[in-house]
């Protein structure tokens, strides 16, 4: 009888649990003031400023210029801003994930320094290399900390000095990529908003049409390969525009299938900012009004793992607590996933 007793109390102790979802409780962004316009760079290669508008929906970007600037330099005021809009101190930060393909070094990790230089003398951090999904895979890694209850406050950054490995005299590139940060703060939450589930996939046999060819261990930095200019981005613009278009409609439609969510429940989708016509297909592929659809790829360019928390903070003060946002990205390796996001706050 005494078993029987204890046993109900427990199974009534479970079922008043509560799971611990990771909420993002805030966000933040920085950019370098020097802005490269479409005008400028007809100064510099064979393009227009109607054609660059045509093909990428870009008109502008912006670039850190200066001697001896990491991306630290935009991640550092980013984190800063974060932490004074959630009103907490660096020190009460526990982990912070750095997402970037172009860290001020190759060691120590930029999140490190980044920890040093804003006081969070708590955190522990590493970085994380995904190319343009690099924010949505450190978000799904980031809420595992907070889902499993190790940690309250984690940081995750998204940020590029993309201007520091494109080729200034490659119109195919050039055109595309700015500079810029974003981060969010995760915290742990029982009420049903938060990151609610996600899906993730990568495919190395990409590698081949978007790469950094020198500068690895493979091939490292010789008079050759600098002087063959093979430590820049180089793309094979056709070959990912056609594996982007397909891959994020399908992963943001698998997300939506597998949670029983319709287009008319999604209240934002939230696309890697890589190139409109990449962003419209997407849209038209998941029937989600194009009204709910955040957009700046046209002021910053695409800032690699920067765009969606840029997104975020542009958009922020139209998000309302409840709103169903779809995170989706495509980026070199391949890398590509979406991520399922009740939001957590009214952002007026």
């Amino acid at each position: 009888m005494e078993i029987d007793f204890l046993f109900i109390k427990l199974l009534i102790l479970l079922f008043n649990l509560k799971m611990i979802h990771a909420a993002i409780t805030a966000v933040a962004g920085y950019l370098p003031e020097k802005r490269l316009t479409n005008l400028d760079l007809e100064k510099m290669v064979d393009t227009t400023d109607e054609w660059i508008k045509e093909r990428t929906g870009i008109e502008e970007r912006r670039i850190l210029v200066g001697n001896d600037l990491g991306i630290s330099e935009l991640a550092i005021p980013a984190v800063q801003e974060l932490c004074k809009k959630a009103n907490i101190e660096p020190s009460e930060i526990d982990l912070l994930i750095f997402a970037t393909v172009t860290p001020d070094m190759v060691f120590p990790a930029t999140a490190n320094i980044v920890c040093d230089k804003i006081g969070a003398k708590k955190a522990w951090g590493f970085d994380l290399s995904a190319a343009c999904s690099g924010f949505i895979y450190a978000l799904t890694v980031g809420a595992q900390f907070i889902q499993t209850g190790s940690y309250k406050k984690v940081v995750v950054v998204g940020a590029d000095k993309m201007s520091s490995i494109i080729d200034y005299t490659d119109r195919n590139t050039c055109i595309i990529f700015g500079d810029g940060a974003g981060a969010v703060l995760l915290e742990p939450t029982t009420d049903d908003i938060g990151i609610k589930d996600f899906i993730h996939y990568s495919d190395g046999n990409g590698a081949q049409f978007l790469h950094m060819k020198a500068g690895g261990s493979k091939r490292p930095a010789t008079f050759k390969t600098v002087e063959n200019r093979e430590h820049f981005v180089y793309q094979e613009g056709k070959n990912v525009f056609k594996y982007a278009v397909v891959k994020m409609a399908e992963v943001s439609l698998e997300l939506m299938n597998k949670n029983h969510l319709k287009s008319e429940d999604i209240h934002w989708l939230v696309p890697h900012q890589a190139n409109k016509r990449i962003i419209d297909s997407t849209v038209q592929r998941t029937g989600i009004h194009p009204d709910k659809v955040m957009v700046n790829i046209h002021k910053y360019g695409n800032t690699t793992a920067a765009t969606i928390p840029l997104c975020l903070r542009d958009y922020e003060t139209l998000l309302k607590k409840g709103d169903n946002l779809i995170l989706t990205s495509f980026g070199g390796g391949f890398t590509w996933g979406a991520i399922w996001v009740k939001w957590a706050y009214d952002g007026k």
